[in-house]
């Protein structure tokens, strides 16, 4: 299997080529070969619809929707096609589909969505067209569809075993009406061929071979290239920068102030530099001397401060009660406060986009994960016609969220526009990347929780305190705590409070929105609660739980919560894990769960603390029920990928903000996890008939508690704020 592009791959195609013109004799194996003339008038190319592509010569092609950000779906999604298509995998090429929702349906890839939201239709469309290759095949040798199968890119006439290849059958196949993609027989899950099993990335080998794909590896004839500056305070304006002087440095041809707006998610105000290269560009943005109007006020240790006087005081907003939570101080209540930080995306791949603006309208290339919402900045920001932006995919180096926003589009239009007519190539450096990112919301939450006489949880409470975007008072995005939120719904009695922080930090969707942090508060106090209750932290999750059942939502945008599949994996990770082995101190095992994005997950840490505090994360299980895999090896690759983030965000991480400004700028300043603290990770897929979710985001939420629980279970000490690096874990 390969990627194509526009130029044929010659090998392989020459050899379906010819097989083809010859009528498929050497790929058939049997005397079909049409007549010369047949042969020759055999040119129009079978494509039932905008995913498919399947030539004359006997090139298959399947095109893929979505942005591809490293979560695999530039090959699963593929692959679903390709399935109910019944083509051998090795014969298909993908290519990365244009920007065209007419065409291809919303593109986006966020909210570990890309395979729940296309599983169906992709399955439709790949038998739509095995149906019509059938048709196609039944009129030729005039005998009933029924009598015909398809198998391995031929059609067979079972009967007789004759066969035709779909590169033969494709020109006659394109003259069919396509069928209502309602009405096509799928496949049975039984049968199928090519889904769940071990497929290799389709661009693993221009990757590793250093082939161009990323945006960052964009070029153009005649491209100047950009960097842009803001203030490091967000929103702040320019007053006044030293733009003679840049202008005059080498490999500089212009340099501008952009005035833009004060709204965080559209052109904020800056400088362009442009350059002739790169390195002279950033070399220039170091000799920028700038002053700012921009207000310094804000304080990461103020809002920790207000944060304290909300958890004392009453003025909370109620996000939902039900029953009587009651927490008389009589030694059957627990009571604690956790916090967590800022965090940034920190994506490898800094912000980028090329971009050329001509005759009116704008070409750009950028790793996005949401395209159609670049187009949208651009054309507010700009005031340009949509039908005047046309934007290519490019392969993400890592999105997590943070390439849903798309100012650096509008960055790169808006100096594309100023420079008509020369492409322009915008990189940030990591400072600025760290610095003018929309970051995962910090918070505090202030538990109680009341155990009856059975030990069981008779009364949860949490006073909840989180960021909005300057006075308003709702939380800024990724930054709430819904009504249904575990364990609502589990629990007889249930205050949750929210006190919201105005903040002029633009928030973001972070891996996992919502449950990256309050997976990790929820699920450590309910491991107080069990320790409270003198039972085993995964007894007393299976007792908390209850019977298996579907619980519906509450209303709103809840979502209905199946207990059965939770205590599956919770048991499935307990038993793979070595759950309950007696432990000598310093050595402890933790475990939480999580449902995130459809998936239910749970995770057993493995951990060891020397008594002056050193930490070993010895190993990682995690068992997860996301419904039936497309891609055994990318689906593996996920879940390790989110266990290792999830770690690295827990243990190193945060963002602080003083006098207005984050103050990180690059990896010695917010370290990622390194080889010689990564922990070896273990990975259980539940089978299950569910419908299929994504597996992006499910099984980092878990990560966190499942360490700071078994660091519990080693040291008796409770971690209540992160990141883990920065608590004193020694222990006697």
């Amino acid at each position: 299997m390969k990627t194509s592009s526009s130029s044929p791959l010659l090998d392989r195609r020459n050899f379906f080529r010819i097989s083809g013109l010859v009528g498929g004799g050497f790929m058939l194996g049997v005397g079909n070969a049409p007549a010369a003339d047949e042969a020759a008038a055999a040119t129009e190319v079978f494509s039932p619809s905008a995913f498919i592509r399947i030539t004359p010569q006997g090139a298959i092609t399947i095109l893929s929707k979505n942005p591809e950000v490293g979560q695999g779906i530039k090959t699963s999604l593929p692959m679903i096609i390709a399935e109910e298509l019944e083509v051998p995998w090795e014969m298909v090429s993908v290519e990365q589909a244009p920007v065209n929702e007419k065409d291809f349906g919303r593109q986006m890839a966020g909210g570990s969505m890309s395979t729940p939201s296309n599983y169906d239709r992709l399955r439709r469309l790949g038998a739509v067209a095995r149906v019509m290759l059938v048709q196609a095949a039944a009129n030729q040798w005039g005998v009933p569809a029924a009598e015909c199968e398809a198998r391995d890119g031929m059609v067979i006439h079972k009967p007789s075993g004759k066969k035709l290849s779909y590169g033969t059958l494709a020109s006659a196949a394109s003259k069919l009406e396509v069928p209502d993609e309602k009405t096509v027989p799928l496949k049975e899950v039984k049968d199928f061929k090519l889904l769940g099993k071990r497929i290799g990335g389709v661009d693993n080998p221009k990757i590793v071979t250093g082939q161009p794909l990323f945006g960052i590896d964009q070029k153009q004839e005649g491209m100047k290239y950009a960097a842009y500056v803001r203030c490091p305070v967000f929103t702040g304006k320019v007053k006044e920068a030293n733009l003679d002087e840049i202008r005059k440095l080498p490999g500089v041809s212009a340099a501008f102030i952009i005035e833009g707006s004060n709204d965080h998610y559209g052109l904020l105000p800056g400088i362009a530099i442009i350059a002739n290269d790169t390195w002279n560009a950033f070399k220039a943005k170091k000799a920028l001397k700038v002053t700012w109007e921009a207000n310094e006020s804000e304080s990461f240790a103020g809002h920790a401060a207000k944060a304290a006087e909300a958890i004392q005081g009453k003025a909370a907003s109620e996000i939902r009660k039900t029953g009587s939570p009651d927490f008389p101080e009589d030694g059957k209540t627990v009571a604690g406060t956790y916090h967590y930080p800022h965090l940034s995306h920190a994506n490898l791949e800094p912000q980028n986009c090329t971009a050329v603006f001509k005759d009116g309208a704008l070409e750009m290339w950028a790793p996005s994960q949401n395209p159609g919402g670049g187009v949208d900045g651009i054309a507010r920001a700009l005031k340009l016609p949509k039908d005047k932006i046309k934007v290519h995919m490019t392969r993400i180096g890592g999105g997590f969220g943070r390439r849903l926003m798309g100012d650096f589009m509008v960055e790169c239009a808006a100096i594309a526009q100023k420079m008509e007519g020369t492409p322009i190539k915008l990189t940030w450096t990591r400072d600025q990347d760290l610095g003018h990112d929309y970051y995962r919301a910090g918070g505090w939450h202030h538990f109680r929780g009341r155990l009856d006489d059975a030990g069981k949880i008779a009364a949860w409470g949490d006073h909840f305190v989180t960021f909005g975007l300057n006075s308003d008072e709702r939380p800024g995005n990724g930054a709430d705590l819904g009504g249904d939120e575990f364990p609502s719904r589990f629990v007889p009695n249930l205050l949750l409070e929210r006190t919201t922080l105005a903040s002029n930090t633009p928030l973001g969707f972070w891996r996992a929105p919502g449950s990256c942090a309050l997976a990790w508060a929820i699920q450590s106090f309910v491991d107080e609660m069990a320790h409270a209750a003198k039972k085993d932290p995964l007894q007393f999750r299976l007792e908390l739980l209850g019977d298996d059942r579907e619980v519906p939502a509450s209303g709103g945008r809840g979502q209905s919560y199946n207990a059965t599949r939770m205590k599956g994996v919770l048991k499935l990770v307990a038993e793979k894990s070595g759950w309950g082995e007696k432990l000598e101190p310093g050595h402890g095992r933790g475990i939480a769960f999580h449902f995130s994005h459809l998936g239910y997950v749970a995770i057993v840490a493995d951990v060891t603390v020397s008594k002056d505090g050193k930490l070993k994360i010895n190993k990682l299980s995690a068992a997860a029920d996301v419904g039936p895999i497309m891609n055994l090896s990318g689906a593996e690759n996920q879940v390790q990928g989110s266990m290792i983030d999830g770690l690295s965000a827990a243990w190193f991480q945060e963002i602080l903000v003083e006098k207005g400004a984050v103050q990180q700028t690059n990896f010695h300043e917010y370290p990622l996890i390194t080889m010689k603290d990564a922990p070896k990770v273990e990975v259980h897929f539940a089978k299950s008939d569910y419908p299929p979710t994504g597996l992006g985001e499910p099984a980092l939420p878990p990560v966190a508690p499942a360490i700071t629980n078994a660091i519990f279970a080693a040291t008796g000490k409770r971690i209540r704020t992160l990141p883990l690096a920065k608590q004193d874990l020694s222990w006697s």
